[in-house]
């Protein structure tokens, strides 16, 4: 697995991340098959899978139900993860809550370093509900996760944005943006251009559109996807989101197939 230095952090993640969604969410989520959290035991196997792989970045967030706590219990090696964790939603009664304010991301992440088991967060993005420059223009969360950068808390920070606009500001004022990125949608390919010429870090989600890349024609619409996604310079890394260990694995061969 190829790694990448991510922007000008001092990050060093692998091209491909998993995402943990699946970890601890079923409900209200937009995958094309409806499926079951993993025990114990397959998440373990996967996220053995995923470190012989050469995986070393792990994304995750409150809304994700369980996922925080699950990969604290379960992740061995911290030192060898890059691991990702967001503020500003929540998933309560099967929908999601936001709060954009500085004492409710103090708390957020008080609450993921218990969670994951750690003394530190490599990253924390802000989990955008679409609003991105109101949100970062007038509760100053941007501003409060810089100051946490400052104080050793994290290593790094950003968001993950929704719009060109929002993309951009984050920029301005952070380390690092996630943006969607696929063939079927390109429309935030602006930000990845502006993250590249400025040295800041873009990871990329939906790559695969949720599991719905399977409909684009081709022989393997996975490997047209991250080889049109890797053909932007300012990519760093893509999160794709599974519990199997298999698909992990086809999805890595296709990288170095692209």
């Amino acid at each position: 697995m190829q790694t990448v230095k991510l922007g000008s952090t001092d990050l060093i993640v692998s091209r491909i991340g998993l995402g943990s969604t699946k970890f601890g969410r079923n409900e209200q989520v937009k995958y094309p098959k409806p499926f079951e959290i993993p025990s114990d035991k397959e998440l373990l196997n996967l996220l053995s899978c995923a470190a012989d792989l050469g995986i070393n970045l792990i994304d995750t967030a409150p809304a994700y139900g369980s996922s925080e706590a699950r990969i604290g219990a379960l992740l061995s090696n911290r030192q060898n993860w890059i691991i990702a964790t967001k503020v500003g939603e929540e998933f309560v009664n099967e929908q999601s809550i936001y709060n954009f304010t500085p004492e409710y991301a103090k708390m957020s992440i008080e609450r993921s370093l218990k969670n994951l088991k750690t003394d530190h967060l490599d990253i924390v993005l802000v989990h955008s509900d679409g609003n991105d420059v109101y949100n970062i223009q007038n509760f100053g969360i941007l501003d409060f996760l810089a100051d946490q950068k400052n104080k050793g808390h994290i290593r790094a920070f950003g968001m993950s944005t929704k719009t060109i606009d929002g993309g951009l500001l984050a920029l301005e004022k952070s380390d690092i943006v996630m943006v969607t990125f696929n063939p079927l949608y390109i429309e935030e390919k602006p930000v990845i251009t502006y993250a590249h010429q400025h040295n800041k870090g873009i990871l990329v989600k939906k790559a695969l559109c949720s599991g719905h890349i399977q409909n684009m024609p081709g022989q393997d619409p996975i490997q047209s996807s991250l080889k049109f996604i890797f053909a932007e310079p300012g990519v760093h890394s893509i999160i794709i989101g599974t519990i199997n260990c298999k698909n992990l694995t086809h999805n890595v061969s296709c990288l170095f197939s692209s």
